[in-house]
């Protein structure tokens, strides 16, 4: 299993990505250098940006990194965690391809963001436009205008309608960013599980070894427990969370998924719909350091459609355990 496979990929909340991007994104380094014209943006970060192509002047031959505003906050590295919005369009049509600010899963609810590791290949956001958001701070607003096979390379889906030769414009927001240990985990005294939940047994480094209890009936619904309390920052709607995490089924006690088989901390965002609703649910409100079992019912899972691609089926409780190391 990949580490999305409990999530929603964020990419398919966008406009458009999926038509887009088929795999993580290659080509040579961005040159902030430009020799033709340069898309104007106006707005400033944190708000939905507009973008205006140019109606005369061919678009820059070399792909162009500009900063339109530079943030406050601490700088971004490599390999850390952030939280973004991006809007994208074709300089040839002027039409939308990906947008993160009309996405959102309730009136109630902030707006769907990318949470994604710099550095990383990801079928979210070309690599080569998350990458330039390295060395600038938190807060700022950056443009990446590049051609399609620059910017996307080999993952560019030719049933998109999008030729390598079509310049594309990417404004991307950093809304937060941190840096986290990918083989963390959390820390402390675990306590025995409820009467009727599931055990959880945590070998340092591995997947959690998640045993349901014989001749119980998966609860009707959500449940949840504190294993081990942490002390950190209590766990918002909106934000970027970063966690380990092991899934099984509660009919057969299967592991189909755990952040150790893919290299360890997996990000997403919390509360607003970008994963499973037993999520949402149980880890809003908790604290960073936490470790949670949570038991999840088809109706806040998958749904009645289940998930084939994970052998889930529409009447299947999952259960997880996951541990919260920090947020963005």
């Amino acid at each position: 299993m990949t580490r999305t496979t409990f999530v929603r990929r964020a990419a398919a909340m966008l406009v458009a990505p999926a038509l887009l991007l088929t795999a993580a994104a290659c080509g040579s380094n961005s040159s902030s250098g430009s020799s033709g014209a340069v898309a104007q943006v106006t707005g400033k970060e944190g708000s939905k940006p507009a973008i205006t192509i140019p109606k005369k002047g061919d678009p820059s031959k070399s792909t162009v990194v500009k900063t339109l505003d530079a943030g406050s906050g601490s700088a971004i590295k490599k390999g850390d965690w952030v939280r973004v919005d991006v809007q994208a369009e074709n300089w040839k049509t002027g039409q939308p391809i990906v947008s993160s600010w009309t996405t959102t899963s309730s009136a109630n609810s902030p707006h769907q963001q990318l949470v994604l590791q710099t550095g990383q290949a990801s079928q979210q956001l070309p690599e080569k436009v998350l990458d330039a958001v390295v060395g600038q701070k938190t807060g700022s607003r950056v443009l990446v205008q590049g051609t399609a096979g620059d910017l996307v390379g080999s993952g560019l889906n030719p049933q998109s309608g999008i030729s390598a030769s079509d310049t594309l414009v990417w404004v991307v927001d950093v809304a937060a960013a941190g840096s986290f240990d990918a083989k963390a985990e959390a820390k402390g005294a675990q306590a025995p599980s409820q009467s009727g939940l599931p055990t959880v047994q945590s070998p340092s480094q591995k997947a959690a070894v998640i045993t349901i209890p014989k001749g119980e009936k998966a609860p009707a619904q959500l449940k949840q427990q504190v294993l081990i309390q942490g002390t950190g920052p209590v766990v918002k709607k909106g934000q970027g969370l970063i966690a380990q995490y092991t899934g099984v089924m509660w009919s057969n006690g299967k592991k189909f998924d755990s952040s150790w088989d893919h290299g360890g901390a997996t990000g997403f965002q919390i509360g607003t719909g970008s994963v499973v609703p037993g999520w949402d649910k149980a880890l809003v409100g908790k604290h960073v350091g936490d470790r949670v079992l949570i038991v999840i019912p088809p109706a806040d899972g998958y749904g009645s459609q289940g998930n084939p691609q994970a052998g889930i089926s529409g009447t299947e409780t999952l259960v997880f355990s996951v541990d919260i190391l920090g947020t963005v």
